[in-house]
């Protein structure tokens, strides 16, 4: 099981091309799961303690706000990475992440990975690099949707 982990997390569009065998630091840390559809894979507010390998199955991320039902932020698909708030204090879930299908995904455990990149900083300074690539996106999408969403009003 675990050289298919392995070979899963080398292979992640995330996690992809590290440098020398950094992607076995991840898969020390990883394990296979399943989520059902319905099940949140984040609460905000909750501790940040996972990462999220998305392999199959979509998941929506959302914004919670008093009295309105949840604003969906972006829709994640397969390749994709769901979760940093556990690269930064106070390590807390600043979003709900909800499956709406079946989703298969590696959940690595974040003070496990947060303990080696701390340790060993070039491996700390791809992964800084990789998820700061991912952040950018999911603020290019939020401003999109922003703009879809109040940009129109004259």
């Amino acid at each position: 099981m675990s050289e298919d982990i392995a070979a899963l997390v080398a292979n992640h569009p995330l996690l992809a091309g590290l440098p020398g065998d950094m992607a076995s630091l991840v898969t020390g840390c990883a394990r296979n799961v399943a989520v059902k559809t319905g099940e949140f894979l984040l609460v905000e507010g909750e501790a940040a303690d996972t990462l999220y390998l998305l392999r199959r199955g979509r998941v929506s991320l959302e914004a919670r706000a008093p009295g309105r039902p949840p604003l969906v932020i972006e829709t994640l698909e397969p390749g994709a990475g769901l979760g940093w708030s556990w690269l930064f204090p106070p390590y807390r879930w600043q979003f709900d992440a909800r499956a709406t299908e079946p989703v298969g995904a590696i959940a690595v455990d974040a003070v496990c990975l947060r303990s080696k990149a701390e340790a060993d900083p070039v491996f700390g300074y791809e992964l800084i690099k990789r998820f700061a690539s991912v952040m950018l996106g999911r603020l290019d999408a939020a401003q999109l949707r922003l703009l879809d969403l109040y940009g129109r009003k004259g």
